[in-house]
């Protein structure tokens, strides 16, 4: 591992059972039980969507935390060599196998239920407006109606799978330049239509990331997790593009809090009546 600096934010626990396959989606999590007695959803490096998904879920989650938000716990999941030997099913046991070492865990919220795209719409305007700055920063592209990636669980919206953000890490050319790029996925967003505005959001949630909050983020990021990239180099070199989109991402005049704004109140967009936000329909 790198930098092991986050041990405030991100524990280590090591996998002791695994309960059962979650088959939603194709990276095939799992949920397990741990050194600690509790129970996690375990994204596995050796999916077939690849580690870079694991450290787009870290950064999220560590971040969002930070920032306030009900994301659930993100943590180390060491895998034993054994452990996925006597697993029957043979699809899962190669993925275990392929997996062993360090992953990335969610605490398990039990009971908890999906937040639909109509459910979504009664939100909170301005947490709303939050949860699309952060996923604006991040360039999360899946906090869409297809897929809300929100739960409901003690009265509480919770945001879960961020491995689909921060997707400029897919091909790495120049970090710095690449976080000045416009975000037009935003448009998509399924709380675009009943957010506040994205402007004041910023002034609430921009200031609170410092650079040394973000260093301990990708400080943090496992070696085994980054290998070699053909353009960046190493995992050191990895952890530097990193903090430096996330730095540049954060740097005034913020490209992304226009893109949100622009796209929240374009007309058939991001605005809709308040009558409709009461009545929870979708919009046209």
């Amino acid at each position: 591992m790198g930098n092991t600096s986050l041990s405030r934010d991100v524990r280590a626990v090591s996998a002791t059972r695994y309960v059962m396959p979650l088959r939603e989606g194709g990276s095939l999590p799992g949920l397990v039980e741990a050194s600690d007695d509790g129970l996690y959803v375990v994204k596995f490096r050796g999916a077939g969507q690849g580690p870079k998904t694991l450290v787009a879920e870290l950064i999220a989650g560590v971040i969002g935390r930070r920032l306030g938000f009900n994301i659930p716990e993100v943590v180390f999941v060491d895998l034993p060599a054994a452990f996925g030997r006597i697993e029957p099913d043979p699809e899962i046991a190669e993925l275990l196998e392929a997996s062993v070492g360090l992953n990335l865990g969610l605490d398990f919220l039990p009971g908890a239920l999906p937040i639909d795209a109509l459910s979504a719409s009664t939100m909170d305007p301005r947490l709303a407006a939050d949860i699309v700055w952060f996923d604006a920063f991040l360039a999360n592209v899946d906090r869409t109606t297809r897929n809300t990636n929100m739960l409901r669980w003690h009265d509480q919206a919770w945001l879960i799978d961020h491995g689909a953000a921060i997707y400029a890490h897919h091909r790495w050319t120049d970090p710095a330049e690449q976080a000045r790029r416009p975000f037009a996925a935003i448009r998509e967003h399924v709380l675009l239509p009943v957010a506040d505005s994205i402007v004041s959001a910023d002034s609430r949630l921009a200031s609170r990331l410092a650079e040394d909050d973000l260093w301990q983020v990708v400080a943090a990021i496992p070696d085994e997790w980054l290998g070699h990239d053909p353009v960046v180099g190493n995992a050191d070199a990895q952890r530097k593009a990193y903090f430096t989109w996330l730095v540049q991402r954060l740097e005034a005049p913020r490209v992304f809090v226009a893109d949100a704004e622009s796209a929240r109140t374009s007309p058939g967009v991001g605005a809709i009546d308040p009558d409709r936000r009461v009545r929870g329909r979708r919009r046209e």
